[in-house]
């Protein structure tokens, strides 16, 4: 295992489950000229040495994928089964054209979604000749697993009433959809370069850490640096936002990449 492999993180996007602007919007975010106010459904890319690993395949997948030129894809890593995390899973297409079944790992009760909602890619007779295929790999909060010589250890959190995952890559995590966590999961969080968390808004949310949610994780976990994702246009203009966030937290932006040893 590659103890000390750099990572570089792109944020694909950094927006709630509607985008930002969000259709028929008449908020002033959403009329912003500011590139960093404009943000796709939430997805990271991690790459290391020549691999290329998504976290959650969302609507805008394809415009993602275009956008970063990502020319091949080793594999998606689930969080949930949210149609903002999911259903972009048909675009996938080109890259198992490349390569064959594009493997995936993920919940099993994910799996059973995608499995329903998406019967046509795990058909076994009388398959379309284009249609996506799919290596599933079954993984719990329970137990790390190693991808090309990187460390990834699951992280259960609680998005509202469900039970959801987040990935620590080496000495990085990222956590979408968070509104709680236990003590022995937050045990998987020490001594952290870098952490990617919800910061969905400023008024309290059912379930997604608001700011002030968020600042206090940060503040108990400790990481060096935390980026926060999964924005809604009611936070504020990205700009204004930052001058009130405290050191060492950003909010993160479409495109924005970062490199963590």
């Amino acid at each position: 295992m590659k103890k000390n492999t750099p990572l570089k993180i792109t944020f694909l996007g950094t927006g709630t489950s509607t985008g930002v602007p969000m259709i028929a919007s008449t908020h002033p975010v959403s009329k912003s000229t500011d590139f960093k106010d404009k943000r796709l459904r939430s997805s990271i890319l991690i790459s290391w040495d020549n691999y290329n690993y998504v976290i959650d395949c969302g609507p805008d997948f394809r415009q993602q994928m275009i956008r970063e030129n990502v020319q091949h894809l080793n594999g998606i890593l689930f969080t949930h089964e949210h149609a903002d995390h999911i259903a972009g899973l048909d675009d996938i297409r080109p890259y198992c054209f490349q390569m064959g079944d594009l493997p995936i790992y993920l919940l099993e009760r994910v799996l059973k979604v995608l499995q329903k909602r998406y019967d046509y890619v795990f058909a076994t007779e009388n398959r379309y000749p284009t249609a996506p295929s799919v290596a599933p790999t079954i993984i719990t909060h329970k137990k790390s697993f190693e991808l090309d010589g990187v460390s990834v250890t699951p992280v259960e959190l609680m998005h509202g009433n469900l039970p959801i995952l987040g990935y620590r890559f080496n000495n990085v995590a990222y956590l979408t959809d968070i509104k709680t966590i236990s003590s022995e999961e937050k045990e998987k969080l020490k001594n952290l370069d870098v952490l990617i968390v919800t910061g969905l808004r400023k008024e309290p949310h059912a379930t997604h850490f608001n700011i002030e949610e968020a600042l206090a994780f940060i503040d108990e976990v400790q990481p060096k640096r935390t980026y926060l994702t999964h924005i809604s246009e009611v936070l504020g203009f990205h700009e204004e936002v930052q001058k009130e966030l405290p050191e060492n937290v950003f909010l993160a932006y479409d495109g924005l990449v970062l490199e963590s040893d």
